[in-house]
């Protein structure tokens, strides 16, 4: 059943999760007969006569924050998210009304949030400039970390990845009818159509062994000082392995890791989209808790061992905790013992277990949320309840 109608889908580059999530869902969006127009949104640069940090440091916020996660200066993390919350707070009547004046231009028929942070704002400004037209937040997080993250107390409507912030939204007042579950995290369609390569040819392609465990290390697209430990710890352990090492836009990183004379190989790559390849020839995944990360590791088939402590970013801590109450990797204090995890995950057929668990897990949410947003639109239109939350 075709609806015409106009869809607005608000990202930010803070991260590049929320960008990959807006492009990937309109990709399926387009390749189904909606009949909707698609329209991206970058709420920064709506907002960006607004960026104080820009102002005063002539660098924009989304830029700061992801300079930080390149130098792993997320130390303290959950003080500054106060510390922002306040400024988004200080500036939320500048916010509406430039949100306001967006929306009243544009008039569109739905406007799907992937971003935290600013959903009260979007509320509140869609409702001034179009009443009537839904808002769906749809959470790129495992959970929400309250207060004022992602869920906030409106009429609205959210789409969660887990039982956990599916709940969250309930306790938060949310009706059954305004609040959806899918299978997980938004994926990009390329992780559900990799034509099976011959994993031993590749390998010897990248001047690796087919014959040796393989481990991607991977910090999310501005990559992480911290794999340079990662690389000496395992380098020149007394495992036998190699390494796949995804930079992202880190430079420094990459060259360092070039300069290093390791007992075991190690691949570098930059930045890439070809990531779906590289984890079809890796046995284990390496990285931070990140959603995106998380969520195409498992994907691909991929253990993962994490890190958790004071430096993870509080809304990645429950990631954490989800990938142990699976059973699908191993989390850590800190990447110091990451030899010994590693031996850990290739000892006693644990590495199998693991992948026997991922095997069970079916992600396919972003298929599943295009009919949801056809069915929040049409019943949101009509007046009538939607579907319950799963679970």
């Amino acid at each position: 059943m075709q609806t015409n109608a106009t869809l607005d889908f608000v990202y930010f580059d803070a991260g590049g999760g929320h960008r990959s999530a807006a492009i990937a869902l309109k990709s399926v969006v387009e390749s189904l007969d909606y009949g909707w127009e698609v329209r991206l949104v970058n709420l920064q640069e709506v907002l960006d006569s607004l960026d104080v940090f820009r102002k005063l440091t002539n660098v924009r916020l989304e830029d700061l924050y992801n300079h930080a996660l390149a130098k792993g200066w997320t130390f303290g993390s959950p003080a500054l998210l106060s510390l922002m919350h306040g400024i988004i707070r200080l500036y939320h009547p500048a916010q509406v009304r430039l949100l306001t004046e967006y929306w009243q231009g544009q008039q569109p028929d739905m406007v799907v949030s992937l971003i935290p942070n600013f959903n009260r704002a979007l509320f509140e400004s869609l409702g001034t400039a179009v009443p009537g037209t839904p808002l769906v937040t749809i959470m790129t997080d495992f959970a929400d970390y309250p207060p004022h993250f992602w869920i906030e107390k409106q009429e609205q409507y959210l789409i969660c990845g887990t039982h956990r912030a599916c709940h969250q939204a309930r306790a938060a007042g949310y009706t059954k009818s305004r609040v959806f579950e899918t299978s997980g995290m938004i994926l990009r369609p390329e992780f559900y159509s990799q034509p099976p390569v011959d994993k031993s040819a590749e390998l010897e392609k990248l001047g690796l062994r087919s014959d040796l465990p393989t481990g991607m290390v991977l910090f999310g697209g501005e990559g992480s000082t911290v794999m340079v430990p990662i690389a000496e710890r395992l380098g020149n352990g007394k495992l036998d392995l190699q390494l796949i090492m995804v930079c992202g836009h880190n430079a420094g990183v990459r060259k360092r890791l070039e300069a290093m004379r390791t007992r075991n190989l190690i691949f570098t790559e930059g930045f890439t989209k070809q990531i779906p390849y590289y984890m079809q020839l890796s046995d284990f995944f390496i990285g931070k808790p990140g959603p995106g990360s998380i969520s195409e590791a498992l994907k691909m088939k991929l253990p993962v061992i994490l890190e958790r402590n004071s430096w993870t970013l509080p809304q990645e801590r429950y990631n954490a905790e989800w990938v142990v109450d699976q059973g699908v990797g191993i989390v850590l204090k800190n990447f110091r013992s990451i030899q010994p995890a590693v031996k850990e995950l290739l000892s006693h057929n644990l590495l199998q277990t693991m992948k026997a668990r991922i095997a069970d897990l079916n992600n396919q949410a972003v298929f599943e949320i295009p009919p949801l947003l056809h069915k929040i639109l049409v019943t949101h239109q009509a007046g009538v309840s939607g579907q319950e939350c799963l679970g």
